[in-house]
């Protein structure tokens, strides 16, 4: 049985929003890196039982993949408390995909969002900046 979730359009906000940490992988059927990356994605899914791992098709879904940008794949993306803290196209080996894992556990959500605040407030006060 796969350990990762299926996201549509019409469960990706519900996963988000109920999920702390998310890890999303952006990929396609007729994509060879993907395919590649799949065994460790799944691998990564089983040794992290705690986490939410799920898979969007952009093939099946293309409104989520316009939505965050997607322009090649497979892209990871891992969203905590509603935050997207990381965004990488390209097939992860597997001992990249738990650094990334173990770094993004290790995050200050507190300060990430503070951060995201000053640079909003930066960018508000130089518009075109």
């Amino acid at each position: 049985m796969s350990t990762t979730v299926e996201l549509t359009k019409e469960n990706f906000d519900q996963t988000v929003t109920d999920n702390e940490f998310v890890l999303i992988d952006f990929w396609a059927d007729w994509c060879g890196p993907c395919k590649q990356f799949a065994p460790v994605y799944e691998k990564a899914a089983e040794a992290n039982p705690d986490l939410v791992f799920g898979k969007v098709d952009t093939e099946a879904q293309p409104e989520l993949a316009a939505a965050f940008g997607i322009q090649s794949i497979p892209t990871l993306m891992i969203v905590r408390d509603q935050v997207a803290v990381f965004a990488q196209p390209g097939a992860l080996p597997e001992a990249a995909l738990t650094d990334v894992i173990g770094q993004a556990r290790k995050l200050d959500m507190d300060q990430v969002r503070q951060q995201i605040a000053e640079q909003q407030a930066q960018q508000g006060e130089n518009p075109g900046a």
